[in-house]
């Protein structure tokens, strides 16, 4: 938050705490919408494209495309460093995309008490 507000403006305790818990909510919301369509897929990995869609499926249009080119860059860094060590880049970026990767089966039980809040 500091880096686009002018440098002597002050942030509340407050208003940091409900900007992370709108933060938190927003990333539930979209990683949730995610998640229903990995399982109605029968897939257990949530991965950057199935948030792509959530992101635009839910109306974030806004955001869609510059995630699409962060995790293309990702993907690009992540099978350069596979190549740089020497490993297969496949096994690499399937064991390193922790940024991508949920567990949908893990969302699975909190998927009946966060319908109800996933209304935004």
């Amino acid at each position: 938050m500091k880096q686009i507000l002018p440098p002597n403006a002050k942030i509340s305790k407050e208003a940091k705490e409900t900007m992370q818990e709108c933060v938190s909510e927003f990333i539930s919301f979209v990683t949730g919408e995610a998640s229903d369509k990995c399982r109605k897929e029968k897939r257990k990995t949530v991965n950057g494209d199935d948030v792509c869609w959530a992101l635009s499926t839910l109306g974030f249009d806004d955001y869609v495309e510059p995630m699409r080119r962060y995790l293309q860059k990702y993907r690009e860094t992540e099978g350069d460093r596979a190549a740089a060590s020497g490993g297969n880049i496949r096994d690499d970026v399937r064991g390193e995309q922790g940024h991508f990767m949920f567990n949908a089966m893990d969302r699975q039980h909190n998927n009946s008490s966060s319908s109800s809040r996933r209304q935004f």
